[in-house]
């Protein structure tokens, strides 16, 4: 997978270089400045841009913004974002859209190489990568909005690991309940939510952005 880096932290960013080369992913360009990014996906077209929320010149929300530019500008291009903390607001932003080839991670989470190259694959295949903290605050934000009343406790906690962009037997797997539960959680979360037949994964897509939009 060819992948292009925007980390203001030199250090960060060569940390993150180094692991994404050793695991034999393409790191094709990085930039310490979200304005240098857009010339960068449009000179290399990666499959996978790895960009941290606030960056230079303002420190505030230049590479979600830059983020967001990539994603109107070339849709096919995967976006894994990286933030300090659960920004709400910014989270929502970027997940509104369209969840297909999009994720939003802690940077803690680097922490664990595993799960964040597995995060990182999953994103440039297509798939969805939450981290459990900000679905947990996403949820959280979107029940005050919208309680949601007609889900379980259960139906809820499976639409939250949707959300991070687990299978079913992964799911099955994290709640140690058997794949034939997690399917019936998951019909009940499209029946309560008046989900209208479909693919079974882009009614996953529109259960996950039912809730963000609540």
């Amino acid at each position: 997978m060819r992948i292009v880096i925007a980390e203001d932290s030199v250090l960060l960013r060569a940390g993150l270089t180094r692991i994404l080369i050793d695991a034999g992913e393409d790191v094709v360009a990085t930039v310490g400045d979200a304005d240098e990014l857009l010339p960068v996906v449009a000179r290399h077209q990666p499959d996978l841009a790895l960009v941290d929320v606030r960056m230079p010149p303002t420190h505030t929300d230049d590479g979600l913004r830059a983020a967001l530019a990539i994603r109107d500008r070339w849709p096919d291009v995967a976006i894994l974002v990286l933030s300090q903390y659960v920004e709400e607001t910014y989270a929502v932003e970027l997940l509104a859209r369209d969840t297909s080839g999009v994720g939003y991670l802690l940077k803690d989470r680097i922490a664990d190489v595993s799960e964040f190259l597995g995060a990182v694959r999953r994103v440039g295949e297509g798939g969805t990568a939450l981290d459990p903290e900000v679905v947990a605050q996403l949820l959280a934000r979107s029940r005050r909005q919208d309680p949601l009343e007609r889900l379980s406790p259960r139906e809820a906690e499976v639409l939250a690991l949707m959300a991070e962009g687990r299978t079913n037997p992964a799911i099955a797997r994290q709640l140690v309940v058997s794949d034939k539960a997690v399917e019936k959680h998951v019909g009940n979360i499209f029946m309560k939510l008046d989900l209208p037949p479909a693919t079974d994964d882009h009614r996953r897509v529109l259960a996950v952005l039912r809730w963000l939009e609540a």
